[in-house]
């Protein structure tokens, strides 16, 4: 039945609570991994962008304690409560506003502890301590140690830290699959369509690695001037906003309830695509109305829209999975026979330091359908387009699969959490 488990302190579930040292870090390019509060959100560790210090200012941010697999470590402030593992073979220490929890073996599993502290139950208590710093909230030590966590027998800690984890497990394997698809459409794109691979192979009398001859067929065999370089015989270059259609989007007054209450379509800004782990787009924050839509000039734009915010920051891309309309934060490419939104998205990635460049701002950078229209896209025949975009539609497709079950896994994961934590779910007979 429900709360058939006593909670314990935190402080008597763990053999060490350890606070970081109160300085910034010594930053290099290289050395020993940082931890920091922005590579940690829902309960995982994310080193996609890392930070290091070198050995010294690893050895002397330390000196308390050295971080090891199986500790937590948790955010006190900006924000509060994020929480992750550290993994096998990592070799890493703390940064500022986070402090390192080191279970007691013998009465607490780690891994159910990384989810005790992600129930809704125990950040409550921690979001009581919403305004306890003088300038930004700030969770004390004090109050951290004294955090009730449910606490059921050990052996039943590790029943549900598995059955949760497995959950986690696959939504981590889908994660990394993306990773790899999407990088196979890179590599694909990069080979084509900027070292053009398949043309110096045919410059040089050999066969195009890797295709049929019906896909090598596609290609020329030399290479012309342009104001680009060199690019394959056939192939043009022209202005990106002649290649697709560049809408923007808005925002109706939030003030009016008739744009907002009760809508049923989706409405996105540059913050749904902050959290994205591929660049598809299956949600939005907020709905529209049907009046909502009315007062955005763009509408609602269909499915397989590219999306680049356009500002705040510049560069977020996705294709959308659903009609969705767009704030001023976007540019929306609308794709037609003579491109497809695969090779616009690649094409974009490609170019990203090209697109940043020509964004302008005092306040923060914005690239404008202005500035964004005249850069130059080396286009190939629609043929080799087909070609690739029937190759890496079957790695988007699985990528957009992949999405869709980890978020249906994520669901349950949030469903069997409290269920779990409060024993209204057995997982062991008693």
């Amino acid at each position: 039945m429900a709360g058939d488990f006593d909670t314990t302190q935190l402080r008597d579930l763990c053999e060490l609570i350890v606070d970081c040292p109160h300085s910034t870090p010594l930053w290099t390019d290289q050395g020993v991994v940082v931890l920091r509060n922005q590579n940690i959100r829902n309960g995982r560790l994310d080193l996609t962008s890392p930070s290091y210090t070198d050995e010294a200012h690893y050895e002397q941010r330390s000196r308390r304690a050295r971080l090891r697999e199986g500790d937590l470590v948790l955010t006190r402030e900006a924000p509060m409560g994020e929480v992750c593992m550290v993994p096998k073979t990592l070799r890493c220490c703390l940064g500022q506003r986070m402090v390192l929890l080191r279970p007691d073996p013998k009465k607490c599993d780690s891994r159910f502890l990384l989810y005790a502290v992600q129930s809704s139950a125990v950040q409550n208590e921690i979001l009581v301590n919403e305004g306890t710093g003088s300038t930004v909230s700030n969770l004390r030590i004090p109050l951290l140690e004294a955090l009730p966590i449910p606490s059921p027998p050990l052996p039943e800690q590790k029943a549900i830290a598995s059955i949760l984890g497995a959950l986690d497990d696959k939504i981590e394997l889908n994660r990394r699959m993306n990773v790899t698809l999407e990088a196979m459409a890179r590599a694909l794109f990069q080979s084509w369509f900027v070292d053009f691979d398949p043309v110096r192979a045919k410059l040089d009398g050999r066969q195009p690695a890797g295709l049929d001859p019906a896909t090598a067929a596609l290609f020329p065999a030399s290479f012309q001037d342009s104001p680009l370089g060199h690019i394959p015989e056939g192939w043009t270059i022209d202005p990106v906003g002649e290649v697709v259609d560049c809408v923007g989007g808005g925002t109706p007054s939030t003030a009016e309830a008739k744009y907002w209450e009760g809508g049923i379509h989706h409405w996105t800004t540059p913050k749904d695509f902050s959290s994205l782990q591929a660049p598809i787009l299956l949600d939005t924050d907020r709905k529209i109305t049907d009046a909502g839509i009315a007062r955005i000039s763009s509408g609602l734009l269909p499915v397989g829209t590219l999306l680049l915010s356009s500002r705040a920051p510049v560069g977020y891309l996705a294709i959308t999975a659903m009609p969705v309309a767009i704030n001023q934060g976007f540019i929306a490419m609308k794709c037609n026979q003579r491109v497809s939104n695969y090779f616009m998205l690649n094409w974009c990635q490609t170019n990203m330091a090209e697109i940043e460049s020509r964004a302008t701002g005092t306040t923060f950078a914005e690239i404008s359908k202005q500035n964004f229209r005249p850069i130059p896209v080396v286009l190939p025949p629609k043929a080799v387009i087909a070609a690739f975009t029937a190759t890496v539609a079957r790695l988007y497709a699985q990528i957009t699969a992949n999405l869709r079950q980890s978020r249906t896994l994520a669901a349950l994961r949030d469903i069997l959490l409290p269920k779990l934590l409060s024993g209204e779910l057995p997982v062991i007979s008693r």
